[in-house]
């Protein structure tokens, strides 16, 4: 049988690899967009979300070690999918649809889901728990600042 942190590793890897989803054509229209001034960390985001899903892997290889194979881990380990898959969605489906909009719920969506997420496993792995503070710090930045670009792009919304 394979160690837990080989699947959730690899499950992790195969989902983030979900933003290669993003057609070249749809560049050009993120690139015009007006950017808040504070923006000046954008070329670290790529490492901060690197060291984010690996907090998130860890802490699920974590709540799988506490009570491996039980219903309440299969459902946390569907919860812990659901967040990636909401956060990888994210970049895609703004481009896609060219619509900022659809990033601030995804956004929001995801920072929702984190906080319930972090809930649920506290009981089960307090240090699980801890690892995903850097989504739940994090999550909201993005969300916020999306929802900035919002207002330098209405049109864009």
């Amino acid at each position: 049988m394979l160690n837990p942190w080989i699947v959730i590793g690899g499950i992790t890897l195969l989902v983030a690899l979900g933003s290669f989803l993003i057609r070249p054509r749809d560049l050009p229209w993120a690139a015009k967009l007006d950017r808040p001034g504070w923006l000046f960390f954008e070329p670290a985001i790529p490492f901060i979300w690197t060291v984010i899903f690996i907090c998130g892997a860890w802490s699920a290889v974590l709540v799988w070690q506490a009570e491996p194979g039980s219903l309440k881990t299969w459902a946390l380990m569907g919860l812990y999918l659901l967040v990636e898959i909401i956060t990888v969605a994210y970049i895609p489906a703004t481009l896609r649809f060219r619509s900022l909009s659809v990033g601030t719920g995804l956004g929001g969506l995801g920072v929702l889901l984190g906080f319930i997420l972090t809930f649920l496993v506290w009981p089960v792995s307090q240090p699980a728990a801890l690892l995903l503070l850097p989504y739940l710090l994090w999550s909201p930045i993005g969300t916020y600042t999306t929802g900035r670009m919002i207002d330098l792009n209405p049109e864009e919304s």
